[in-house]
């Protein structure tokens, strides 16, 4: 089962993508880092998508980007919505809250993806799978618990309610990227992955340049100054690996969509840590239980999947 070992490779580098992106933002402003990401990110993916068209360097080979019509971008140009807009809730969180929150409540999206499977797949939840979402509110009650002391009010922090639409807009994503992975044989639609990550990243940079226009170049005196870091191309070169890694382990015949994505949130191990190393955070002790009933949860849901 090759696409496992992906999906743990591309776990580790998420990690670390959330790392780069909690150092970009200290102190930043949120917009800019991101249309930055974007930006590099369609960067690297535009010469695929060239020479892929182009020459004959490519044919054959696992980044070859095929030309596709409308038929095919009116699914990217709505998974780049969905994508975005997470985006835009998990920055502006992941830059008020400690890294050390936000990777647990992160790693409670394959939970979302369960609940969405049955809501919009009719599947059923078996015990195992039951014991893992009542672990997963268990460890968000535990995690509220813990922000108490640092100031952070689940119920009325803003950046909480922010981080936790991210989250649910992430769990979207991946039920969207099964759908968009599948066959059509599985009432998929069957597209290249190449053509969803290369595309999927130039229309962000779309969307995000017309945010900057919009909404923070009129602002930016009023809010908080944009400096540049180095961190922000990490940024882009993490996540673009990750993902690349993710949507080819997703291609393979026999993924699993709901182990892949509890696979992918053990990337909380890596953010935790360095959020502890790094940056310091408090109450680690606390959040360490938190994490252990987040990850615990995780295993249920393992068992219960396969």
């Amino acid at each position: 089962m090759a696409w496992l070992m992906f999906a743990f490779l591309s776990a580790a580098l998420l990690g670390f993508y959330d790392v780069f992106k909690k150092k970009a933002l200290r102190g930043n402003a949120v917009i800019p880092v991101l249309f930055l990401n974007t930006i590099f990110c369609s960067c690297i993916f535009l010469p695929f998508i060239l020479f892929s068209a182009f020459t004959h360097v490519l044919d054959d080979n696992m980044f070859y980007v095929p030309v596709s019509d409308w038929s095919v971008h009116k699914y990217i140009v709505l998974k780049s919505c969905i994508v975005l807009s997470s985006w835009v809730f998990g920055y502006f969180s992941m830059k008020h809250l400690p890294i050390t929150i936000v990777g647990p409540i992160n790693a409670t999206r394959p939970v979302m993806v369960l609940v969405g499977a049955m809501l919009v797949f009719q599947e059923r939840l078996n015990v195992w799978q039951w014991a893992g979402v009542l672990l997963a509110i268990f460890s968000l009650w535990m995690l509220s618990r813990s922000g108490k002391r640092e100031g952070i009010d689940f119920k009325h922090n803003k950046w909480v309610v922010s981080l936790l639409l991210a989250a649910i807009l992430g769990a979207v994503s991946g039920l969207y990227d099964k759908y968009l992975m599948a066959g059509i044989a599985d009432s998929g639609v069957g597209l290249n992955r190449m053509v969803v990550q290369s595309w999927y990243n130039i229309y962000q940079m779309g969307m995000m340049g017309a945010m900057m226009l919009l909404i923070w170049l009129p602002t930016r005196k009023h809010t908080t100054p944009f400096h540049w870091d180095w961190s922000i191309i990490m940024i882009s070169v993490f996540l673009s690996i990750a993902d690349f890694v993710y949507f080819y382990a997703l291609s393979k015949p026999d993924a699993m969509i709901s182990i892949v994505s509890m696979i992918r949130r053990g990337s909380v191990l890596v953010s935790f840590l360095f959020g502890a190393m790094i940056f310091h955070e408090k109450n680690l002790k606390a959040k360490a239980l938190d994490l252990f009933f987040v990850l615990l949860g995780m295993i249920f849901l393992y068992i219960g999947s396969k």
